[in-house]
């Protein structure tokens, strides 16, 4: 059974937002099964509702984005099954609506997953099936420049079908905006890079490499707020894995390896997004199969996780989510049925309930706020 927390209240004043406040909220999509592009929609800041106002065409498959920190571009990964990756640049407007800029190739194919360093200088990209890491440079403009670095892995691990070779799955820079870890699916691996911003390079750092168990196929990685622990979501074994952080050396210490699935569920599923709560007091993935937000509470002071339940996404497949700025709402990207869901979240228990609001939007991936928006 899918457990849901019962809420009191709604904390509509925490952390600030107010009853009026509107967010932008841009939505990543699978165009080959029915979507049109880019999703520009509205999110009620006080109810989560979301309305979706516009859409960008003429993109290919932009199942991931990425928005700067001025909140003024949009950098879409274009999922591409083979052949040379691409990746496009959008001036965001201020009602939301994109203006194309440029596209350039990462080098390998497959992106799936890009973020854009805190200077607004670079872009880091991910390259599913090429099992590769891209670094892009960024133009004054908000373009995107030819690639400075790519860097190919090589590996595998036990997994005949899904761990045959590398699959590099996601990029995610450090608060210092100096390092990079790169999750691996298929070598089971978590590899860190320094970015070298005089050269446009990515430098390895194999004393900070981190090894999954066998089979486990880390996907998607997260930093607590406290900048003290960090934590993946392993695919294949639907798992989350959470580390000790030190962010001054940028290593990484095993501390515990969680499942993200109730005991009673026999079933098939595969993990895809992970994600902190704003105060840092519970941690959150998505399960595929099981359709569900597992919750774990953090224990403080060591990081460790409890679970606290799981909550029905009330769709199919749900792949990427976020957690809105203030903490009050979870929005989930229900891939195959075509929906976004927003849930409550209660402030006491980390629970999640259904908060009424529901959006069709066909093939949802990713989700993001335009920072400088919310």
């Amino acid at each position: 059974m899918l457990w849901s927390a019962n809420l009191t209240g709604d904390g509509m004043q925490r952390k600030g937002l107010g009853v009026n406040d509107e967010l932008t909220l841009f939505v990543g999509t699978y165009t080959d099964l029915g979507a049109e592009g880019i999703y520009t929609c509205r999110m009620n800041a006080a109810t989560g509702a979301v309305e979706c106002v516009d859409v960008q065409p003429g993109i290919e498959n932009p199942t991931f984005l990425g928005v700067d920190p001025s909140g003024e571009h949009l950098y879409a990964a274009s999922e591409r099954m083979s052949g040379d990756g691409v990746v496009t640049a959008y001036a965001i407007g201020q009602n939301g609506t994109l203006t194309l800029l440029n596209s350039e190739h990462t080098g390998g194919a497959g992106p799936c997953h890009v973020q854009v360093d805190q200077t607004d200088s670079y872009v880091v990209v991910a390259n599913y099936f090429g099992g590769s890491v891209s670094l892009l440079p960024i133009r004054a403009d908000g373009s995107l420049g030819a690639r400075t670095d790519f860097i190919q892995h090589h590996g595998s691990s036990i997994d005949p079908q899904r761990q045959q070779q590398a699959h590099a799955h996601c990029v995610m820079i450090d608060r210092a905006n100096a390092l990079v870890y790169a999750c691996d699916l298929g070598m089971d691996e978590i590899v860190v890079y320094r970015i070298d911003h005089a050269t446009g390079r990515l430098i390895e750092q194999p004393d900070l490499t981190v090894r999954a168990e066998p089979g486990d196929g880390p996907r998607h990685f997260a930093f607590h707020p406290s900048a003290a622990h960090a934590y993946a979501v392993n695919e294949l074994s639907s798992t989350v894995s959470a580390y000790d952080y030190d962010a001054q050396s940028g290593a990484l210490t095993f501390g515990q390896r969680i499942s993200s699935l109730p005991t009673t569920w026999s079933g098939d599923n595969t993990c895809a997004d992970i994600h902190a709560s704003p105060d840092g007091r519970f941690v959150y993935a998505s399960n595929r199969g099981h359709n569900s937000i597992a919750a774990f509470a953090v224990e403080s002071g060591t990081g460790r996780l409890t679970p606290v339940g799981h909550t029905s996404t009330r769709g199919e497949i749900p792949r990427n989510f976020l957690i809105t700025p203030d903490g009050r709402f979870l929005l989930a990207a229900n891939q195959n049925s075509g929906n976004i869901v927003t849930f409550r979240i209660d402030e006491a228990s980390g629970g999640l309930e259904f908060s009424g609001h529901e959006t069709a939007v066909p093939a949802p991936v990713c989700l993001k706020l335009a920072p400088g928006r919310e």
